[in-house]
């Protein structure tokens, strides 16, 4: 089991950016493809961004493709999502999450239902 703990969201203006990490518990990480995904007031929640366990694939919703960048650092069992040209419309709680069934090279899912694992969340708000 892992535990995940998301940190760096906040307020910033439109055009900004954020950084923001998921922290994982265990000596495992690595066993785990990551995947980062958000819901806004009033809508389901929707996928993202993945990667890989090896780091050599990732996976992005077109709607933040070009914009946002999901890293991992497997020594520091930690996940990055740097988000930049922020709008408005990415406004929502941001949460990373842990599929431990991923092969090493596996293109990292999208599908919420593949993820066992999930942190408490971070806001992001996007004024404009």
């Amino acid at each position: 089991q892992v535990q995940l703990v998301e940190s760096g969201g906040g307020l910033v203006q439109a055009g900004g950016s954020l950084r923001l990490s998921c922290a994982a518990s265990g000596r495992t990480f690595s066993r785990y493809a990551m995947g980062w995904f958000r819901q806004a007031p009033g809508k389901e929640r929707e996928f993202v961004a993945a990667i890989s366990r090896s780091d050599g694939s990732t996976y992005y919703a077109d709607s933040v493709k070009g914009r946002f960048t999901i890293s991992r650092d497997n020594s520091k069992n930690t996940v990055y999502l740097q988000m930049n040209s922020l709008k408005p419309e990415d406004t929502a709680v941001y949460y990373c999450a842990a599929d431990p069934r991923a092969n090493w090279w596996s293109t990292p899912s999208a599908s919420e239902n593949t993820y066992d694992y999930w942190g408490q969340g971070t806001q992001v708000t996007v004024s404009s």
